[in-house]
């Protein structure tokens, strides 16, 4: 379908006055927001507009009772200068998985993606050009309806927002394993990129942060021993050889990064297996010397190799070198640069006529 997206542009940019040597981590934002609103059971008014607040009622459902997900990608440039988006249609395709177990509307996946184009065209001189940086992509959805009741909206607003970044770990990171508080269960919203799961998350790890750990890593919440996810990552061990990630059973997300690395550890004949995997496995494999390594990955934090785990008062220490972690990010950030061939055809250019 052919959408016919508004646009209105700011008179001056602001990006002359960013330092790409000295990106603040989420607070710099880029001169234009791309907005489209749900009414009457449809999308309409899809719009790119200058950057601005958002009127907010007082009885905006999202506020009371939580109807609200997001999503999280970036956008990179080729040696020719050249906008491109990562796997765009799979976050539209989470969205919208997202949207339906919160009982939201599907927002249209080719709007989604040509709007996704038409910002990043428009603002693409916010792109960092170094490698391992990026423009980061954040479309949200909420719900705006005026009304104190406990039903699902009939009115939201579909939004994105653009902020450059530049790595999000550069050093190895540690892992506090929670026992007290959870992530998710079966049957709740571990699965859904929902704003409320992140608030949930947040005590535990200022609680982890302030004993010198980088994230939380979730564990099940029936017995605290089957590994789920951390903070802003999907984990992956590579044990005796093998590269074991968590299953995907209900309660973590499916993960845009964590379904490339799969892919591309698979092309290289790397053994991949998704199962549940224990904390107390990974003990063992620490004890037996067959825990070669560890790494997160995430659309924020690319790839972040993992030095510590604490679990109780077991401590993990990694090996130093994490070989198949570095040559995961190396490809991976040659891949968003157009340094590497993107043999399975994983980027989007944005095309002339739109930059």
């Amino acid at each position: 379908m052919s959408y016919n997206i508004k646009i209105t542009k700011v008179e001056h940019s602001k990006v002359e006055e960013l330092d790409f040597n000295n990106i603040p981590l989420g607070k710099t934002f880029t001169d234009h927001m791309f907005i489209c609103d749900y009414d009457n059971g449809k999308w309409i008014n899809p719009r790119i507009e200058p950057l601005h607040h958002i009127p907010t009622h007082p009885a905006a459902m999202a506020l009371h009772y939580g109807q609200a997900i997001f999503e999280g990608m970036k956008a990179t440039i080729d040696a020719e200068g050249t906008p491109m988006l990562f796997r765009p249609e799979k976050n539209a395709i989470r969205l919208n998985f997202s949207a339906n177990r919160m009982g939201m509307p599907d927002f249209p996946e080719d709007l989604f993606v040509e709007g996704l184009k038409q910002l990043v065209a428009l603002d693409k001189n916010w792109i960092p050009p170094q490698e391992g940086s990026a423009l980061y992509l954040r479309p949200f959805m909420y719900a705006d309806e005026h009304f104190i009741g406990m039903r699902a909206a009939s009115h939201y607003k579909f939004i994105i927002i653009a902020s450059p970044s530049g790595p999000y770990f550069n050093k190895r990171i540690k892992l506090f394993a929670e026992t007290k508080y959870i992530r998710a269960a079966r049957g709740g919203t571990g699965e859904a990129k929902a704003a409320g799961n992140y608030a949930a998350a947040i005590k535990p790890t200022e609680i982890a942060k302030a004993k010198g750990y980088d994230q939380v890593l979730w564990l099940d919440a029936h017995d605290f021993s089957f590994i789920q996810e951390s903070g802003t990552m999907n984990l992956f061990f590579k044990i005796n050889g093998e590269f074991i990630t968590p299953n995907l059973e209900g309660t973590i997300l499916d993960g845009i990064t964590r379904m490339s690395v799969i892919e591309l550890l698979k092309s290289k004949v790397c053994k991949v297996t998704e199962r549940p995997i224990t904390i107390e496995e990974v003990i063992e494999a620490s004890n037996n010397g067959t825990l070669e390594e560890a790494f997160g990955t995430g659309t924020a934090v690319g790839i972040a190799m993992i030095e510590e785990i604490r679990f109780k008062e077991i401590t993990i220490n990694l090996p130093d070198e994490n070989p198949a972690g570095q040559m995961v990010l190396d490809t991976l950030n040659g891949i968003r640069s157009g340094k590497l061939e993107d043999k399975l055809n994983w980027m989007v250019k944005i095309e002339k006529e739109l930059v």
